[in-house]
């Protein structure tokens, strides 16, 4: 007996259905039901906005995910919506759309169903008029108990990335009044991130940018690589090179590509080990921690303090401290942070207080640093920022001048192979710049730059000097202390003349 044959039976029952009495009527109804599940090869699960007047998650999730798919362009009617802090557009079906979507091999429809309902009264005025809507998943019997559970793990997935990948991006930096008027529970400040720099705008060479994109793409999908190898699911760079090669810019565009909010740590504003793992623990999963000039914010040369050096000399007798070494000792002891605290920063057991994060330092002096520091495990991966390559400026003659080639370039890639003249990348930007809108002559002036005899750079670069007028400082200070002290010493020995003279 074919299903077409039950179909005709149950419209002559409900022709006669108004004739029945009442009771014989919801018996009739009962069984309708039952015959019609029954005869019905599809389950419904129904997802409402709101739930016990409390948000649901879920019809959250199936809204990122329709964006995602991009399902929503086959509807006919879709409305337009954008998420909070996000420049992109979102879809959304209207009420009465539905739309196919496909997994495993499997087929399910969504729909979305848009009701108005009677609400709660608002402040004595009565009930009001308020819209209910629902998404309803339709999914074969057959295939419910395979799919079903995948399936809903599969579309959070995609809506969480779907909000990470338009979510606005944030940049942070500490600072010593945010850690000393706080009382320790917003140690950071934060801006929008809205640094334009790309991989695709990075003056360095294509190898290296694709080197690095890899390990980065690799670090973003290995969780399951680091849980099972039992590591924290961190990463290290250290970026070092001269100054102008790019280090910031390459900083921008990991950000931009892993879509990670920055933590700028400026450590010179961090008095104490503790202060720097209270730092830490408020940032957030997807993050970069960036330690700019990491050798000029303390001293990482590995030499031990003043309290930690033995206090005897070669022969065991005692080799007590002087007063400029106990001054300089009470300093560090008070106001800065040490090695190991840094160490334990980045490698120890409060590094793994959160998930997905990237440190990154950048140096001027790679040498000067600790080579403890330098492991596997704390800097995973050392990234050479070089001076300007002939591909490194390949790139930029395409971002500034728009050209892909020019009569000019073997001369420029002669010039810079030969390196009679060592330019960074931010040099030879200043100079593209200045007259981008005439190719040939923005050419022939980076020519003449690039065959002068180069210059001698100054022994000390930016950081060095705040550093060496720090030290100035310190000698001023210590000098005047000097001159007090002298001048109590002078007054006390004026005063025991006196007293014997009389």
């Amino acid at each position: 007996m074919d299903v077409g044959y039950w179909w005709s039976l149950l419209g002559l029952v409900a022709f006669f259905h108004g004739m029945l009495p009442r009771e014989v009527k919801e018996a009739v109804n009962k069984w309708f039901h039952v015959l019609k599940s029954y005869l019905d090869p599809y389950m419904r699960y129904e997802i409402p906005e709101f739930e016990n007047s409390s948000c649901n998650e879920l019809y959250k999730t199936v809204h990122l995910h329709l964006n995602a798919t991009d399902m929503c362009k086959v509807a006919n009617r879709v409305i337009l919506t954008r998420i909070h802090n996000s420049s992109r557009t979102c879809s959304n079906l209207a009420g009465g759309e539905s739309v196919e979507d496909t997994f495993e091999g499997k087929k399910l429809w969504w729909r979305h169903s848009v009701h108005k309902v009677q609400g709660e009264s608002v402040r004595g005025r009565g009930s009001q008029e308020v819209q209910e809507r629902v998404y309803t998943l339709k999914i074969h019997k057959r295939d419910r108990d395979c799919i079903i559970p995948l399936y809903i793990d599969h579309i959070n997935a995609r809506a969480v990335g779907y909000k990470h990948q338009n979510r606005e991006m944030k940049l942070y930096t500490n600072s010593k009044t945010s850690s000393m008027y706080s009382g320790g529970r917003h140690m950071w400040q934060s801006v929008p991130f809205k640094h334009p720099s790309t991989f695709d705008t990075l003056a360095m060479e294509p190898d290296s940018i694709a080197r690095i994109k890899g390990d980065l793409k690799s670090f973003m999908e290995g969780k399951d690589f680091f849980e099972r190898v039992g590591r924290a699911w961190k990463r290290g760079y250290l970026l070092y090179g001269p100054p102008g090669t790019g280090k910031s810019s390459m900083i921008a565009a990991m950000a931009n590509f892993l879509k990670y909010d920055v933590y700028d740590l400026e450590l010179t504003q961090v008095f104490s080990n503790t202060e720097l793992r209270q730092l830490l623990i408020q940032t957030t999963n997807r993050s970069i921690i960036v330690i700019e000039d990491i050798d000029c914010s303390i001293n990482l040369s590995g030499q031990r303090s003043p309290k930690a050096r033995s206090r005897r000399g070669k022969d065991g007798d005692k080799d007590p401290l002087g007063s400029d070494e106990l001054e300089k000792l009470k300093e560090d002891e008070t106001s800065r942070i040490t090695l190991s605290g840094l160490l334990n920063f980045t490698d120890g057991l409060w590094s793994c207080c959160g998930d997905e994060r990237i440190l990154v330092f950048t140096t001027n002096h790679i040498e000067k640093l600790d080579a403890a520091l330098l492991r596997p495990g704390r800097m995973d991966m050392h990234i050479h920022m070089s001076y300007c390559t002939f591909p490194a400026f390949k790139i930029l003659a395409h971002n500034y001048l728009m050209i892909e080639t020019h009569p000019l370039f073997p001369t420029v890639e002669r010039l810079l192979d030969e390196g009679k003249r060592k330019v960074t990348p931010a040099q030879v930007s200043e100079i593209l710049i200045l007259d981008k809108d005439d190719p040939d002559l923005v050419m022939e002036k980076l020519i003449a730059f690039l065959q002068q005899p180069e210059e001698k750079l100054p022994e000390n670069s930016a950081a060095d000097e705040s550093r060496n007028s720090q030290k100035k400082k310190k000698k001023k200070r210590k000098k005047k202390e000097k001159k007090r002290k002298g001048k109590k010493r002078g007054l006390s020995c004026t005063c025991e003349i006196s007293h014997k003279f009389f």
